[in-house]
């Protein structure tokens, strides 16, 4: 493996930052944000170290749901702006080094898509066989809706011809037959065109229900569901070889291996780990890193291409369907325990800060753990700066909440008067008077410097990016997780305290190398006979660069 030889797999040593364009920045002051706000944020994205941009749907929609429910693939929301201020985002942020990806809508469309309304006129209209019918009355399927309290049914009858069409989210959002050949022809023109408009690649929603309308679709089913998957990928890298197909696929981890491609690794290029993300959120409630042991153990190895995304927070829901009942009564009692912090029964509406009361250790150490672990860390808007949430907005909207710049009553997202704005920021303790970038940029103890200094670690780190997998190294204390990512010439050796009292440690690193580098503090660490030997607070962090004395050498 030569880390220098593959400039092409960039998201390897990328740190992604995710947002919403209409909660980011609003510059024309009609309290929804635009583009040609987020185009006035680049540097700042640039000056915090993120090198790769994911934007939410910012197509035309009723906005039914945040975005997802789009009327024109091909389109940009005139609340936001038009398409020459993206290209003009687009063009600002590779000219920092970011890339931009975004997202693929491809399980569904808004029941105002032209397609659809066409579809849902007469039963042999053209359109028809855009979206999957069926003309009995179907089962009981109120235990696969997504949303449990908006619909009791994956089905919903259009009275108009009377025949049901499937919908597994809101009943406003039909999904798309992607069996039907002209559907993925669609599919496949529309990541074409986002590429030549300068996208980097693409954040696909909902994948494992695209797969399921494939199988359940009307026409020229493929022998296998996921060659289409393969489809996409051969397209996406004639167009563009660089570009990355970044997966949401909800599932174990040998049902994700499929969705890599397995051992060729010709489907998605990057896979959130949702199950190492719910299992780090049984560690913190417990106090002790097994979980998380356990569950990277059970990560398989993947396609040198192929990569995991790290995360602890997205915009949606914090799931947490892959513990047990059990288990997630846990992380219920620990960070949710009211019922107004829960969602459907299986996640929370809740951002980390509030959960761990914030407390700036337990806080600190989070993050330093999902950058260290190998893969590609993932941020959501905000995380930066530690926001919370606003319990009182309906479901996910609740994380949803407009950036927070200053310490103005809308936190300087918008000049627009509260009444006006597309939702009202954070309130309680984490309000933007508590919470804003303009304080914490200059606070050199602040968490918006330490996610700084973590991102340019973690950027100095290839390791982490391209290690095959975790070790985990021998140590006796349960709350204690301490692993390394091998590299070709040296290796990086992370160590995490899940609890609140100290530790001493005894890590035998013989192995690795005779010398090391405290990477975070950017001191010589002297190594007794290839033993680290070290006192690691509660809650403490530390991360290590080990190997011969040639390789290292503090930055």
């Amino acid at each position: 493996m030569r880390i220098t030889a593959t400039s092409d797999l960039w998201w390897k040593s990328a740190v992604i930052y995710c947002l919403d364009v209409e909660t980011y920045s609003d510059a024309d002051g009609d309290g929804t944000g635009d583009l040609a706000g987020l185009a006035r944020r680049i540097d700042y994205l640039a000056r915090l170290g993120v090198n790769c941009l994911w934007l939410m749907p910012f197509f035309p929609t009723p906005d039914r749901d945040d975005g997802y429910d789009v009327m024109d693939f091909y389109g940009v929301d005139p609340r936001l702006g038009n398409h020459g201020q993206l290209v003009e985002v687009i063009r600002t942020a590779h000219d920092r080094g970011i890339r931009v990806i975004i997202d693929l809508v491809i399980n569904h469309t808004s029941d105002r898509h032209p397609w659809f309304r066409a579809a849902r006129r007469s039963t042999d209209n053209p359109f028809r066989d855009y979206y999957v019918w069926r003309d009995t009355a179907p089962p009981d399927t109120s235990d696969q809706v997504v949303f449990p309290d908006q619909e009791d049914s994956i089905w919903t009858r259009e009275e108009k011809t009377g025949e049901w069409y499937l919908h597994h989210f809101y009943r406003h959002q039909p999904d798309l037959n992607t069996a039907h050949p002209a559907v993925r022809e669609e599919i496949l023109r529309v990541i074409g065109f986002w590429l030549e408009l300068g996208v980097d690649g693409f954040r696909v929603d909902a994948v494992p229900f695209f797969i399921e309308d494939i199988e359940r679709g009307a026409g020229e089913l493929p022998r296998d569901p996921h060659d289409v998957l393969r489809e996409i990928r051969a397209f996406l890298t004639r167009r563009k070889g660089s570009a990355v197909l970044l997966g949401e696929v909800n599932l174990p981890y040998e049902q994700q291996l499929d969705y890599f491609g397995g051992e060729r690794g010709d489907q998605l290029q990057l896979q959130f780990d949702f199950v190492g993300m719910q299992a780090t959120y049984l560690a913190l409630a417990r106090g002790e890193a097994t979980p998380l042991v356990e569950a990277l153990g059970r990560r398989p190895t993947l396609h040198r291409t192929s990569q995991w995304a790290n995360f602890l927070r997205n915009h949606d829901e914090l799931t947490l369907d892959k513990l047990s009942e059990a288990e997630r009564e846990e992380v219920f009692a620990a960070f949710g325990p009211e019922e107004s912090m829960q969602l459907y029964g299986r996640g929370l509406k809740r951002r980390l800060p509030p959960m761990l009361d914030g407390d700036p250790r337990r806080l600190r150490m989070a993050y330093s753990l999902m950058f260290s672990l190998p893969g590609t860390p993932a941020i959501y808007y905000g995380e930066e700066i530690g926001m919370g949430e606003d319990l009182a907005a309906e479901g996910r909207m609740a994380v949803r909440t407009p950036m927070q710049w200053n310490a103005g009553p809308a936190g300087g997202f918008s000049a627009a008067p509260p009444r006006r704005l597309i939702q009202r920021p954070t309130p309680d303790g984490y309000s933007p008077e508590h919470v804003n970038v303009a304080d914490q940029v200059r606070d050199p103890d602040s968490l918006w410097t330490f996610m700084r200094s973590l991102i340019a670690a973690r950027r100095e780190c290839p390791e982490l990016g391209w290690a095959p997998e975790l070790e985990v190294l021998g140590q006796p204390h349960r709350q204690v997780l301490a692993h390394c990512c091998r590299g070709p010439e040296a290796s990086v050796v992370a160590v995490h305290n899940f609890g609140a009292d100290a530790v001493t440690l005894d890590v035998d690193l013989s192995a690795l190398g005779e010398h090391a580098i405290d990477l975070l503090a950017h001191d010589a660490v002297e190594l007794a006979d290839g033993r680290l030997e070290l006192s690691l607070e509660g809650f403490g962090h530390r991360w290590f660069r080990v190997g011969p004395p040639e390789r290292i050498s503090v930055p």
